[in-house]
């Protein structure tokens, strides 16, 4: 079954419908690639995608272990190579809410954050840095 219908927009625009929910993403190619930079560029989402696989298998286990994760906010830092143009790498910024989670907490939470279906689907040579502030 299909999961998104695109459509080009023309102007290096797509239209992004992901069929299940009716919810619809907008890309835009960057200012640095031809585009107008308004909206996700393809490699926006690459990064955004990481991020927020990795958040959710962390709220899973936050979740089975009593634990609160809400509020956690990501820093999510694209950098790109040339020669091939290519995300070379992204850096993600957990920034954990002060609830006073345990060294135990914060091991397991943190022992997952690689494990998700996003992580293990990139090329290796892509560089995925990682950063927790409790």
């Amino acid at each position: 079954m299909t999961t998104v219908k695109t459509t080009y927009l023309g102007g290096l625009r797509t239209e992004n419908i992901h069929l299940q929910s009716g919810n619809k993403i907008i890309t835009d190619a960057p200012c640095d690639n031809r585009g107008k930079g308004e909206a996700f560029s393809p490699t926006d989402l690459l990064a955004t995608s990481l991020g927020n696989c990795i958040m959710t298998i962390m709220g899973i286990k936050a979740m089975d272990n009593g634990i609160d994760l809400e509020d956690t906010e990501i820093e999510i830092t694209k950098i790109m190579a040339d020669a091939p143009r290519r995300v070379a790498e992204v850096v993600l910024e957990f920034n954990f809410p002060k609830k006073g989670y345990s060294e135990e907490e914060k091991r397991l939470i943190e022992s997952v954050a690689g494990t998700s279906p996003v992580p293990l689907s990139l090329h290796p040579d892509l560089k995925q840095t990682i950063k927790f502030n409790w």
